[in-house]
């Protein structure tokens, strides 16, 4: 029995995610909550013929408490594209309701800046005594998907784009993405420039502007982000159901593992609190965080230039909540 929750689940990103995870045959519950519309939106999905029960609340007659009421996973896509500030309010009040009402859950981050919410979230548990960083997740995989996606397309076989497997480090906005494109599973095409390399590490760096242009600016990534926030749902699910050796790049706290956030920290130079690093996953969350391996010269100064930023982001993040207390 797995319940998923989703909070925001009527907006870009919530509903094409909550039918995804509505699709998945091993979720038995699925809890839908935002500040409108989610009545709806669950009916619809209701009538898909998978096992998942399907109920939507609003924040009235304590709809959170209820929605959160026997969690298991809860994934986090509420908020504004592009607005950190109006974010980071918005996730501060969603992980006080997880917190209080449902503290052992898996608790997925895909609210912006992620580098910036994972922190709060972070913040918010500690403050209620119910951290576990093994536990908390900020989701990176759209710049996975995006680097398997983008080398394939160069391969010249979109055919390959499943198969195709580029660890993604560091964080989860602009320079703080690193794709360790020396590591793909398929290497890129022999004598391959390096100007071209440097255009496609900004292109998976900077995709979600390509979407936004697109989209003349109407709206941001909100179908690949749900294909992949449900990608990485689906691994801890499986995690969660026994299935062991599952590995994926993730933003955590490094005191999810000791042994391997110490040995992460003095891989890139810097004693960060928080990293995008392949993380092992197990039925109690974070198992081990993976070492980086052997990485280019090129790689090295692409995590040197995000240290700081990463940084910047974090400290954003907890002083928020310390600001919050007063």
């Amino acid at each position: 029995m797995v319940k998923a929750v989703v909070l925001g689940a009527a907006g870009g990103i919530g509903q094409p995610l909550s039918l995804l995870l509505k699709a998945n045959p091993n979720v038995t519950e699925l809890s839908l909550y935002d500040i409108v519309n989610t009545p709806g939106v669950a009916a619809d999905l209701s009538h898909i013929a998978t096992p998942a029960k399907v109920v939507g609340y609003l924040p009235p007659d304590d709809g959170l408490k209820k929605a959160l009421t026997g969690a298991d996973i809860v994934v986090i896509p509420a908020g504004v594209p592009r607005k950190p500030g109006i974010n980071a309010g918005i996730v501060r009040d969603l992980a006080t309701g997880i917190a209080t009402t449902a503290p052992k859950a898996f608790v997925l981050v895909i609210s912006n800046p992620v580098n910036s919410t994972v922190p709060i979230v972070a913040e918010v548990f500690k403050q209620h005594g119910v951290f576990n960083p093994k536990k908390i997740f900020g989701v990176t995989t759209l710049d996975v998907v995006r680097a398997s996606t983008f080398v394939a397309e160069i391969l010249g076989d979109l055919g390959k784009a499943p198969s195709v497997v580029v660890p993604v480090v560091g964080g989860h906005s602009g320079v703080t993405i690193v794709p360790l494109l020396s590591q793909s599973s398929h290497p890129l095409p022999s004598g391959f420039a390096q100007d071209a390399l440097e255009q496609l590490t900004n292109r998976i760096q900077f995709g979600g502007d390509e979407v936004v242009k697109a989209k003349d600016g109407a709206g941001s990534a909100t179908l690949s982000m749900a294909y992949a926030g449900v990608e990485f749902a689906n691994k801890i699910i499986r995690a969660v159901k026994g299935e062991k050796g599952l590995v994926a790049p993730t933003f955590v706290n490094l005191a999810a593992d000791a042994a391997g956030g110490e040995a992460l920290k003095k891989e890139i130079g810097s004693d960060l609190e928080y990293f995008s690093a392949p993380v092992e996953l197990g039925a109690e969350g974070v198992v081990a965080i993976k070492s980086l391996g052997k990485i280019s010269e090129y790689e090295t100064k692409l995590i040197k230039a995000a240290v700081p930023e990463l940084q910047t982001n974090i400290e954003k993040g907890v002083s928020f909540i310390g600001a919050s207390k007063l």
